[in-house]
Formats: structure tokens, C-alpha cells, sequence
């Protein structure tokens, strides 16, 4: 039995759904290469952001997921008394509820070397605060652990 783990850390370019397949496969691809059958663990350092497998061929998808959250868990909570975690901005508590829904990991199988993702399949990294961008946003630390059989 092979292990092996990697940090790969990410600013999303803006709040919203980011598609982040070939970040993880550049950042895994020698030790990946090694195993015959195996899982692939990823889990994100964050409580504002989150990890989902979604469509990768359509951008809509990625914009669709995004109002629909926002539908799913509105920022006005903030503000008309339904949170009372409201003082690191309108879109914390919000950002905290949508990870928990979205979750902090996905465990992908390994097959042959490769992700056994589906053709339309891609890893999304969700961000989940404005905050979240290349000038001043938050960087995004995911641990992706590689076990199984070469």
C-alpha cells in the first residue's frame, strides 16, 4: 500500500464556483502515476469555502451553482437577525452555512493511474466570501492524500 499527500493551496479569482480539476491533477500527477487502484482524498482548511464534483464542460453550471446558493442561504440574513455571527461581514455566516452544505472533502477513486472522474466531471473549489480574490482574498489550503496499490 502506497501513500502519499500534498498542499496545494489556491485564491479563488473571485467568490463563486471554480473549477480547480488541473490544479490537482499538475500537483499530484507523479505520485498518482504510481497507483493501479486507490482513492484520492481532498480536503479543504477552510470553513468558508467548500469542495464539490460538478460539471466541467458548461460555465453556466458554475454560475448556476452560485445564485443558487445565494438563493439557498441569502447574505440579508446578516442583517435581519437570523445570524448572530454577523461581525466579520454579510457573507461569513452565510459562507460558513454553504460549506457545511457543500462539505470540506470529496474522496475520488484512482484507477490506473488516474482520477476515475466522469467525462463531464470536474473538482470545484467554492468560494464562498467576496473576500475571496487575487487582491486580497483568501488563499485556500486543500490536502490532497493519495492511498492505494501500484
Amino acid at each position: 500500500m502506497k501513500w502519499f499527500q500534498h498542499e496545494l493551496s489556491i485564491t479563488a479569482p473571485s467568490r463563486g464556483c471554480h473549477l480547480i480539476t488541473s490544479d490537482v491533477q499538475k500537483t499530484i500527477k507523479n505520485d498518482l502515476s504510481q497507483i493501479k487502484i486507490g482513492m484520492c482524498n481532498l480536503f479543504i482548511q477552510h470553513t468558508s469555502a467548500s469542495l464539490t464534483v460538478n460539471e466541467n464542460a458548461d460555465p453556466d453550471v458554475r454560475r448556476d451553482m452560485e445564485v443558487a446558493l445565494n438563493k439557498i442561504v441569502p447574505a440579508q440574513w446578516n442583517r435581519d437577525g437570523t445570524f448572530r455571527h454577523t461581525l466579520e461581514g454579510d457573507d461569513d455566516m452565510p459562507g460558513h452555512v454553504k460549506s457545511s452544505l457543500m462539505g470540506p472533502s470529496l474522496t475520488i477513486p484512482i484507477r490506473n493511474g488516474r482520477l476515475a472522474l466522469g467525462t463531464w466531471q470536474g473538482i470545484y473549489l467554492n468560494e464562498h466570501r467576496d473576500q475571496g480574490g487575487f487582491s486580497g482574498g483568501h488563499t485556500r489550503r486543500i490536502i490532497v492524500t493519495l492511498q492505494g496499490q501500484g
